[in-house]
């Protein structure tokens, strides 16, 4: 059968249209450029999760699953559940590169979806109300210093070994994850409710908590000696966690499998 002219006309234009429309409009899906797996070494110690300098990958050495979500989802592992069990006991090392810089939202957001292509892991997320708290800014005024968030990727908070710990340039929404993570007693997630948008360094010196069944034998006394997390927050750093009612998310794991071969 033979078309009108203008009727050819009219759909290869409808087509370059479409193709155009949606081709600004698909969102790209960030991936790292080489990406490699593997389970650590048996027995392997406790590892960690570093970005590299500059912007251009992760390494995730001798650390589980459920961990390494935990990171880049900036969920407290207490938040994280269902899955097989080897996804919370065995350790894996994932190196992951990029060919340039990229923001570390943007690099959080890439092992993301390598966690999802490599363990076929599939998830939701689930949000009830519960117990968090809401991190404000106290009526002392804010003693954390503003600084350039600069281009470096990091570690940004460390503890040493005279229970001082440090923050270099903090973005709130790490820093309330990094402070749910450390209240082991209430367990409860912390919302950032200060309207700070910037980066900031700080020193803070506070007692740990501890789990409820631990015991604090293990503590020197210089260390027993030190104010709460919630008295330090306050006094040092100009900050108060209000306890409230709140939305709670919980990382629900569906599906994984153990990765192939590299």
């Amino acid at each position: 059968m033979l078309w009108p002219k203008w009727f050819l006309f009219l759909t290869a234009s409808s087509l370059i249209s479409f193709s155009s429309i949606f081709g600004q409009t698909a969102p790209v899906r960030l991936v790292y450029d080489v990406a490699f797996v593997k389970p650590s070494e048996p027995d392997a110690s406790d590892g960690e999760v570093d970005p590299l300098p500059g912007g251009t990958g992760y390494n995730a050495l001798r650390i589980s699953v459920k961990d390494m979500l935990s990171v880049m989802y900036r969920v407290p592992g207490r938040q994280i559940t269902g899955g097989p069990e080897w996804l919370y006991s065995e350790k894996f090392d994932v190196l992951a590169r990029t060919d340039r810089p990229y923001s570390i939202d943007d690099l959080h957001l890439m092992f993301q979806n390598l966690l999802a292509d490599r363990f076929n892991l599939k998830l939701h997320r689930q949000i009830k109300p519960g117990p968090v708290y809401v991190l404000t800014i106290a009526s002392s005024g804010l003693k954390m210093k503003l600084v350039d968030p600069g281009k470096d990727r990091h570690s940004p908070v460390t503890t040493g070994s005279n229970d001082e710990t440090t923050g270099s340039r903090v973005p709130m929404n790490y820093f309330c994850f990094w402070l749910g993570q450390n209240l082991q007693n209430d367990q409860r997630p912390v919302l950032d409710k200060t309207g700070l948008t910037g980066t900031y360094d700080f020193t803070l010196k506070f007692r740990p908590q501890l789990p409820p069944d631990a015991s604090t034998e293990g503590m020197s006394p210089e260390t027993q000696s030190l104010p709460s997390i919630f008295t330090a927050l306050k006094d040092q750093l100009g900050l108060e966690l209000i306890p409230q009612k709140g939305p709670v998310e919980t990382l629900v794991i569906d599906h994984a499998e153990k990765p192939s071969a590299n």
